[in-house]
């Protein structure tokens, strides 16, 4: 192990890493076996993606207590613990079209009893066609909030999304009628 390091240098090596390939996770690892200073590489790791410093401090504060349950060699099982808590996403700044989308989609996720905590991440990076895709594959479960907010929601995300050029657009509009059958199929239209 090499303590000490500076955190201006795990910086420039986990760029480094990253601009080569490696996945956050991966340099985590790296950094983390190499020097034991885990907070730090937390920190080097969300700087090198450009995460905010303040987020950075405040989600390392988040999982500071899985360095007790962890131990030195244990740096890539940490590494993995640190991905799906969700320490590494680059939180996507959207404009107020895609805002409104995010809110729509949101909506839907709310109004079908809310939403696997798996799709944080795309909610938190912007991906808005692959969690409209994801809510317009299965039908409502009866039961589990408002089909009707459910469905509508999705037509007005699905509508905005069809709107605009891209490589999923054929995929959305399936999608979109898709939403639509289901919604007539609420009021026997």
């Amino acid at each position: 192990m090499n303590h000490g390091e500076g955190e201006d240098a795990l910086i420039l090596d986990a760029q480094e890493m990253l601009a080569a390939g490696q996945d956050a996770e991966e340099v985590f690892a790296e950094l983390a076996a190499r020097t034991g200073e885990w907070g730090v590489c937390v920190l080097a790791v969300c700087s090198a993606l450009g995460v905010p410093r303040t987020d950075a401090e405040a989600r390392l504060r988040e999982v500071e207590p899985l360095f007790a349950e962890v131990e030195a060699g244990e740096e890539d099982f940490l590494a993995t613990l640190l991905v799906f808590g969700h320490v590494f996403i680059v939180d996507r700044v959207l404009d107020a079209h895609e805002e409104h989308i995010r809110d729509l989609l949101g909506t839907a996720a709310g109004a079908s009893g809310g939403y696997p905590g798996s799709l944080l991440a795309w909610f938190r990076t912007g991906e808005l066609t692959k969690i409209f895709l994801f809510f317009a594959l299965p039908r409502f479960r009866a039961g589990r909030g408002s089909a009707s907010d459910f469905w509508a929601a999705m037509i007005a995300a699905g509508e905005l999304l069809a709107s605009e050029d891209g490589p999923d657009r054929a995929e959305v509009r399936a999608g979109l009628e898709r939403c639509r059958t289901h919604a007539a199929a609420l009021t026997g239209n």
